[in-house]
């Protein structure tokens, strides 16, 4: 099985609130169908989620009443864009059901805790996949925090145990400068803890729940001797489904984990 982060730099338009880009993950899906491997997707919120989480501060916990409406309103918007996705997987025929982190599991101090796996064990074992995402989620400290795509990879990664792990997002991968600014920026393409260590790079847009240096942490984490955690450009045709169907492509590849 085949771990799939579709990225909110790539399904939508992270600089304009609520723009979905149904023309790529509608190619996006078709490439996973196309390439008959088993797999499970989940996806960040984009601009449906980090627009008003970064403007009323949702990450740093309950400190202020208007900050209640703007929960409300990311967990509607994240959800509207989770509809969009699983209404394309299943248009591409990948059977799927929005599984809301924010409405099933709890966080401690903005450490998601998914204590009861079977809902989504029972989905898998029919043949269903079930689609979670960056969320609102309530947390035992703080109140709510912001539940990112990466930290249910994590989570999922503990608990299926997959042979590769997919990051997909809007850059080729890891750089040593911001690519978008900077044309001469170098591409890593492989990287573990030691260069990951000695690179210093931002991301174009702000993102409330970490930027490249997180990702990559968290990628290290899901990666070991057996395992590679591969971050790719979705935005380019056919790279994903060579990806899954273990091609060589351009991409930065994650190895080794943290010792």
């Amino acid at each position: 099985m085949i771990l799939i982060k579709l990225g909110g730099s790539v399904i939508t338009d992270k600089k304009e609130y609520r723009k979905f880009n149904r023309d790529i993950v509608a190619r996006l899906c078709s490439e996973i169908k196309d390439s008959g491997e088993d797999v499970i997707v989940v996806h960040g919120a984009g601009s449906f989620g980090h627009v008003i989480a970064k403007k009323f501060d949702l990450n740093s916990g309950y400190h202020d009443e208007e900050q209640i409406a703007a929960v409300a309103q990311v967990c509607y918007d994240v959800r509207e864009l989770n509809s969009m996705i699983v209404a394309e997987l299943n248009d591409a025929r990948i059977p799927s059901i929005s599984l809301p982190p924010g409405s099933c599991f709890m966080m401690d101090d903005r450490t998601l805790s998914i204590g009861d796996a079977e809902v989504i064990k029972a989905m898998r074992d029919k043949g269903i996949m079930p689609v979670m995402f960056g969320d609102v989620v309530q947390d035992r400290k703080l109140g709510f925090a912001i539940c990112s795509g990466d930290q249910i990879m994590e989570r999922l990664c503990e608990l299926y145990d997959p042979e590769k792990v997919i990051f997909v997002s809007d850059i080729d991968g890891l750089y040593d400068d911001d690519p978008k600014k900077s044309p001469d920026a170098k591409l890593y393409t492989d990287v573990d803890m030691d260069i990951l260590e000695s690179v210093r790079s931002e991301s174009s847009v702000d993102d409330v729940t970490g930027g490249v240096y997180e990702k990559m942490m968290s990628m290290l984490r899901m990666s070991s001797g057996d395992r590679e955690c591969v971050l790719l450009n979705g935005t380019v045709p056919g790279r994903l489904r060579s990806a899954l169907c273990g091609e060589d492509i351009i991409c930065t590849i994650a190895r080794g984990g943290i010792q």
